[in-house]
């Protein structure tokens, strides 16, 4: 098992809906500790199915490939039986498909991505030494309010496990630049590297990052006019690069890198330590093309070789590739018509902790993942109660 690093922290938050303490878990634990942390938002009185029950279903049924509230409660209907006896919760009742869209779209999404995700960060991954998470932004383009507005998610992934970590909800009237503060709010980020799109290439986003001891990797384009032309300016000519060469599927691909110390900034951005410009060369059927990306980060070449911020770079894609690409193809989350109340973000959560799950049992291809736990549901049901007596990897 990859080596991993441990939050050990315990948050008391403060419920939006109910004022409650909720904690947040401190060590690793089985999911369904944590689903019994989730305040229920419906008065006590007339209660038939207990909030735990109908979100463990809501969770397998995922982890088996359900993408609307109508394949959960169909799943819930043939297999949801075995899998509340092995969960111990054999006097409750198979809810239908009201009673799952209603609890659902009612529970206070905060609070849920709040407990499923600090138990999935339980389990960052070390890479050469370091955390380095990705922060990027997604739109459930099927999920329209009465508005015409569509949720879009601001996420944390870990760059080892692919696991997303951390969630918060942009609102119609604003966008992701000041939501990254409340999304990194969350957990420590001491010696955390974070990497970013060019959208965040911000000074008082840097300023942030390493004022809480964090590291950057900033992509840097025209939307910062200045900085990316006093990076173009500098005499590339004259710095020496590495170059490596990928003759992967039907094309040739060139990469050159290069980086410079920069100690006292470079246009008014705070904590620059340096540099980096990154040459594509790409051929394909004989056809070439060149790309350029330029790069900053807080940390001096000592701190990071260049080599290792390019790969950074290069897995920050992976919250494209691996979470944004299988949720809308696999999970079909574009396509999705859940839009009332909190039913999209819930969702999204939902789909964020089966990928997590099944990246940490192993699967590489998640479609393949989901048949295989259509076909051996008792599989699937083992997936969703053992996860957290280990750490995800």
């Amino acid at each position: 098992m990859p080596a991993s690093t441990l939050c050990t922290t315990v948050v008391d938050c403060a419920d939006p809906i109910l004022g409650e303490l909720v904690d947040v878990p401190a060590a690793p634990q089985e999911l369904l500790d944590v689903i019994a942390q989730i305040p229920d938002p419906r008065k006590a009185r007339g209660i038939r199915h207990q909030l735990p029950t109908v979100i463990l279903i809501a969770v397998t049924a995922v982890v088996t490939g359900a993408t609307s509230f109508a394949a959960i409660a169909q799943w819930a209907k043939y297999c949801g039986r075995m899998l509340l006896d092995a969960a111990g919760m054999m006097n409750a009742q198979i809810p239908s498909e009201p009673t799952i869209r209603r609890i659902l779209e009612m529970i206070d999404p905060d609070t849920f991505d709040l407990l499923v995700y600090a138990w999935m960060r339980l389990s960052f991954t070390i890479i050469d030494g370091r955390t380095v998470i990705a922060c990027d932004g997604k739109t459930v383009r099927g999920a329209k309010d009465s508005e015409g507005n569509q949720p879009h998610l601001l996420a944390a992934m870990d760059h080892g496990s692919s696991a997303v970590v951390g969630q918060v909800d942009v609102a119609a009237k604003t966008n992701e630049i000041p939501m990254l503060r409340e999304l990194l709010d969350q957990f420590d980020i001491a010696d955390v590297v974070v990497t970013v799109d060019a959208l965040h290439t911000q000074r008082d986003t840097i300023d942030y990052i390493v004022g809480r001891g964090g590291h950057v990797v900033m992509t840097v384009k025209k939307n910062q006019p200045n900085l990316y032309d006093e990076l173009k300016a500098l005499p590339w000519k004259d710095i020496e690069g590495a170059s490596s060469v990928d003759t992967s599927r039907g094309r040739r691909v060139r990469r050159t890198i290069k980086a410079a110390q920069v100690p006292a900034g470079v246009a008014g951005f705070p904590h620059v330590g340096q540099v980096v410009q990154i040459r594509r060369t790409r051929t394909v059927k004989g056809k070439k093309s060149v790309e350029l990306v330029y790069l900053i980060s807080d940390m001096n070449m000592i701190a990071a070789r260049p080599e290792e911020i390019a790969a950074w770079v290069k897995g920050h894609w992976d919250i494209e590739n691996r979470v944004h690409y299988v949720r809308d193809v696999t999970f079909r989350e574009d396509a999705s018509r859940i839009r009332t109340g909190s039913g999209p973000r819930v969702m999204a959560t939902l789909r964020n902790l089966a990928l997590g799950m099944q990246r940490a049992a192993g699967h590489v291809n998640i479609a393949a993942a989901c048949r295989r736990y259509q076909l051996c549901i008792q599989d699937a049901i083992e997936l969703v109660l053992t996860s957290g007596k280990t750490t995800l990897t």
